[in-house]
């Protein structure tokens, strides 16, 4: 969350933004989900809490994809792009390879966020890689209790620091089938 906090500051204060993907036919094939994301990681007595929000595009799926994030403003952010066996991020500062989507979010973001399972939360359905739990308002699953109320989501890590996930998608037939 510290590199969207920053990014926004630095954008609203005229920083340089990164160029944005042109649309092919590969990205027009891509799923797709858009809409706007808020992340808070709670503080505690030693560190302050941290947040931020951006409106993003989230195209692919767990196994290869990318995630934009552009200020309100509209300039670029960051891109994060995955395939298996690497994640790259790429900011106005410069590009960094991550082994992993895990590594990639905890630079980015400060603590792990599970993207590869956002897929399916974003469609208020568990991600069938991993077990989960019904709630009341939805399920567990990760670690993460999961609040889908489509078009929005709430997601909040139970382990601390608590960190919360809230996206609200873009209205339209451009969801994940």
């Amino acid at each position: 969350m510290r590199a969207i906090a920053l990014c926004l500051a630095l954008t609203l204060a005229g920083c340089a933004q990164l160029p944005k993907t042109p649309t092919d036919a590969a990205t027009t094939a891509q799923a797709r989900l858009g809409g706007r994301i808020s992340v808070s990681v709670a503080g505690d007595v030693h560190n302050r809490g941290t947040g931020g929000a951006a409106s993003f595009e989230l195209f692919g799926g767990p196994e290869a994809g990318r995630l934009e994030l552009t200020s309100p403003l509209g300039p670029l952010l960051a891109r994060a792009t995955w395939q298996p066996g690497r994640a790259t991020l790429q900011t106005p500062d410069g590009e960094r390879q991550f082994d992993d989507l895990d590594a990639l979010t905890r630079e980015m973001l400060g603590e792990a966020v599970p993207v590869a399972a956002l897929f399916d939360w974003l469609q208020a359905r568990p991600w069938p890689a991993a077990p989960h739990e019904k709630t009341a308002n939805g399920f567990e699953q990760l670690g993460w209790r999961i609040e889908p109320r489509l078009p929005s989501l709430v997601a909040t890590r139970l382990a601390a620091p608590i960190v919360t996930l809230r996206a609200k998608l873009d209205g339209g037939d451009e969801s994940i089938p």
